[in-house]
């Protein structure tokens, strides 16, 4: 079986990495006020260009920046959007063991996006490899999918399908301007397609006024807006996972509630998705994936350090394989190591371990 050239690869890694001791104290110093801007810049452009190294080293074929800008692996983005402003909520997200930060976001004007700043993360991230450099960017839902409302101006928006109309013209413009950029692997992050096959957090959508099966239409529609003006060498993914935020998760269910939705109606090329432990469901709705598409399987986990057995990868890869073709298969860890910048709770050479043994198990499969 011949490995990938293009993007998704067989052993490929979803993007968040953890954030050395050195970066995050120069973001408290930075908060503080005793350092400026480009003091914290060139921190991060130096962990940055160290992180791509050891990316390379471990044998992985796409490399991103680790987030190490960011401190949430989606609020930065739309606080890049116009239209879009930090948030301090009353509470955090409760997640299965904890409760997130209190930051999110509040829609105070007309949604767009002139110049991202991102756009900048990834040309640095280009600039400094020759592998394929991979942009991580939140999926559309991520502004109204947490289960407390999205504040909204409502002069700005009587009507809220306007403003979903806005944001995935908004996410159009951005993911065209990351291609002009250069940019052909991205990867949208979505949570909260696949928090739709929680019950629970169901219940939370329609007691807050949504409807479920409605939003899981609305955030595919969004998403194919988003990519609809791609050169055709560019590869968009999307990745799937219940929340990931200090080793903890928000919720669970098997894929089914959504597989049509997933594989029926959105457009993108490849999906990551989660299947580390049975919160994810079995493999039965791999049934239902088109044939011209990729799934990266994410069987090893990215909350605890504790390394997988390669046979046990094999046997959960061959396992998928009954349900469709092993070579429309690919191998990663479930979800980003740090998908904020507090991290997941193991060591940085345990991330490293997992990394460097994904390469090896899709090399001992694949060829």
């Amino acid at each position: 079986m011949s490995p990938r050239t293009t993007p998704p690869f067989r052993a490929d890694h979803v993007g968040s990495l953890l954030r050395p001791a050195v970066l995050k104290d120069a973001r408290v110093k930075f908060a503080k006020g005793e350092i400026d801007a480009a003091a914290l810049k060139a921190v991060e452009d130096r962990e940055i260009e160290r992180v791509i190294r050891k990316q390379e080293e471990c044998g992985l074929q796409s490399v991103t920046d680790g987030e190490f800008r960011r401190s949430w692996w989606h609020l930065d983005f739309l606080w890049g959007l116009d239209g879009v402003e930090k948030h301090v909520m009353d509470t955090g997200v409760a997640f299965a063991a904890v409760t997130t930060r209190n930051e999110g976001v509040k829609v105070t004007g007309k949604i767009g996006s002139k110049h991202h700043p991102m756009i900048e993360h990834f040309k640095f991230v280009a600039a400094h490899t020759k592998k394929t450099p991979k942009i991580t960017i939140p999926a559309p839902s991520a502004l109204w999918g947490r289960p407390m409302k999205t504040p909204v101006d409502e002069k700005v928006y009587p009507k809220l399908d306007a403003m979903f109309d806005d944001l995935g013209q908004a996410y159009k413009k951005a993911v065209r301007a990351f291609a002009d950029a250069g940019c052909r692997y991205l990867q949208l992050d979505e949570v909260f397609i696949a928090m739709l096959c929680d019950e629970k957090y169901r219940q939370q959508m329609t007691a807050r006024g949504d409807d479920p099966d409605r939003l899981g239409e609305l955030y595919a529609d969004l998403i194919n807006t988003a990519m609809s003006d791609i050169p055709p060498d560019m590869t968009i993914t999307m990745h799937m996972c219940r929340g990931n935020y200090k080793s903890t998760y928000m919720g669970a269910g098997g894929y089914e509630k959504v597989q049509e939705i997933l594989f029926g109606k959105i457009k993108v090329h490849g999906f990551f998705m989660e299947y580390d432990t049975a919160r994810a469901g079995g493999f039965e709705p791999l049934r239902a994936v088109p044939k011209n598409r990729q799934v990266v399987l994410g069987l090893v986990t990215t909350k605890t350090g504790t390394l997988e057995s390669k046979d046990e990868l094999k046997r959960r890869i061959d396992q998928a394989a009954k349900f469709i073709p092993l070579e429309q298969l690919c191998l990663s860890p479930q979800c980003g190591f740090a998908s904020t910048e507090e991290g997941n709770v193991l060591t940085e050479e345990q991330q490293w371990a997992k990394l460097r043994m994904i390469v090896e198990v899709a090399k001992e499969v694949w060829g």
